[in-house]
């Protein structure tokens, strides 16, 4: 690969404490909750907000789409804009679509940022993609260009665009890194304190097909750079019952969608939590994978969140748009603050996927060093520990582990560390994603709503 590793190893940003919601959609159930949830600071380092109620789509200005109102409002192509040509970069192939845009409302962060991730949860039938951007706005006034965030597509047919980040996005004050926009300087001070998102949706002229888009949003933060984290209290035990699956198991396999193995951490960990919520690819999807490997879900999940750009299967956002392309599923990227946030989603019946970076010696256990790695977080130990389905196990048997609370909190959650060599390096900081039912229970709707994703 060529970009994942400069992109990892770039990004500053990361620790979080407390999530602020913007708007949000969902419907409840029942099932209370055991604990209190996870109480804000009062000075949030992180907030997320997002437009998915048919108001949020009218508040926006279109210009070719219209708002569906319903159990799950939406943003879809009304009459076109206009039609405009598309060279697809990694095809050569020109193509003339039919567009139409969505700009949000300026929305002014609690967080004056250094970091800003967009997710987005879309239907895009064959012959239909999203062109997802973001602009900022410094402390001083000035906007920075109108940065593409990807340009997304669920699919890969003849007729489909090639889904894919765009490299070398910059104004000298920020830059774009794959799939995060970061302030290049982060101690001169300089911070986005407030932003817009435009959606263009696009069509084979004359289809009268749509993208279907239902919800849209962003994730600023601003974490202090740190090597250690202060230690959670550890809350009351439980597992969630999560498939297992190991991205070794596919070593080797699709070259074109980076070799499997090593390299699918992100997607077997994504397959994992779509088929715990009971969603999957059916047969007939599966169809195209060798019959000769196991798990063609996790085949299917790497190819269908492969950035043609960054050439791998890690882009974040990426990862939870393939998750709401399922029936009545929602997902977003976000960071959280400490495991005890984690524990209050766990506690509701929700696992998450983390990123994290390590030496072999800084988990117990695991038997491997990372640059940086997926894992999925189903429960905890009576004693605090953190259970998590590690798709870096050899087979699928071995996929469930146990690891001591103290240092999967800090490989998790610190924002700087010392690889190998003895440089410093990033780390991720708290970055997960989360997926959800678009009609979440009662418990899970405080608790999404605890940590800023409702």
């Amino acid at each position: 690969m060529t970009s994942p590793t400069s992109r990892r190893t770039v990004l500053t940003a990361a620790l979080a404490a407390a999530v602020t919601a913007g708007a949000g959609a969902g419907t409840a159930g029942a099932e209370p909750l055991a604990q209190p949830l996870a109480e804000p600071l009062a000075e949030p380092l992180v907030e997320n907000a997002f437009w998915a109620s048919y108001a949020d789509w009218r508040a926006g200005t279109g210009r070719g789409t219209r708002a569906v109102p319903g159990p799950r409002p939406a943003l879809v192509i009304g009459t076109p804009a206009g039609t405009t040509d598309y060279q697809d970069p990694h095809t050569g192939t020109v193509t003339t679509w039919e567009y139409a845009t969505w700009t949000g409302p300026a929305h002014r962060s609690r967080v004056p940022a250094t970091e800003l991730i967009a997710s987005w949860n879309a239907a895009t039938p064959a012959g239909t993609w999203l062109l997802i951007e973001l602009r900022g706005r410094y402390e001083d006034g000035t906007d920075t260009p109108w940065y593409v965030m990807g340009r997304w597509t669920a699919g890969d047919g003849d007729g489909d665009i090639r889904r894919t980040s765009v490299d070398g996005q910059g104004d000298g004050r920020s830059s774009v890194w794959t799939d995060t926009l970061a302030v290049d300087d982060t101690a001169s001070g300089t911070r986005i304190v407030s932003y817009r998102l435009r959606l263009t949706l696009h069509r084979r002229p004359g289809s009268g097909l749509t993208p279907t888009v239902y919800r849209i949003g962003a994730m600023a933060s601003d974490i202090p750079d740190r090597f250690t984290v202060p230690a959670s209290v550890p809350g009351p035990a439980r597992e969630l019952t999560v498939p297992r699956y190991s991205q070794h198991t596919h070593l080797g396999q699709y070259p074109e969608y980076d070799n499997g193995g090593e390299a699918w951490c992100s997607p077997t960990s994504s397959q994992m939590i779509v088929e715990y919520w009971g969603r999957g690819p059916t047969a007939a999807e599966l169809a195209w994978v060798n019959p000769d490997f196991a798990d063609p879900q996790v085949c299917h999940a790497a190819r269908f969140t492969y950035d043609h750009q960054y050439e791998g299967c890690g882009n974040w956002p990426f990862n939870a748009a393939y998750a709401a392309t399922y029936r009545e599923m929602s997902a977003a990227v976000t960071r959280l603050g400490s495991l005890t946030e984690a524990e209050t989603l766990v506690r509701a019946g929700i696992p998450l996927i983390t990123s994290q970076s390590f030496l072999q010696e800084e988990l117990t256990g695991a038997g491997y060093g990372t640059a940086g790695h997926l894992m999925t977080l189903i429960g905890f130990t009576a004693d605090g520990d953190v259970i998590a389905n590690d798709p870096a196990a050899p087979d699928n048997p071995s996929v469930r582990r146990v690891y001591r609370r103290a240092e999967w909190e800090t490989i998790w959650l610190r924002t700087k560390r010392y690889n190998a060599s003895g440089r410093v390096v990033s780390g991720t900081g708290g970055v997960c994603y989360v997926y959800w039912p678009a009609e979440p229970s009662a418990a899970q709707r405080r608790a999404l709503r605890s940590v800023g994703l409702l």
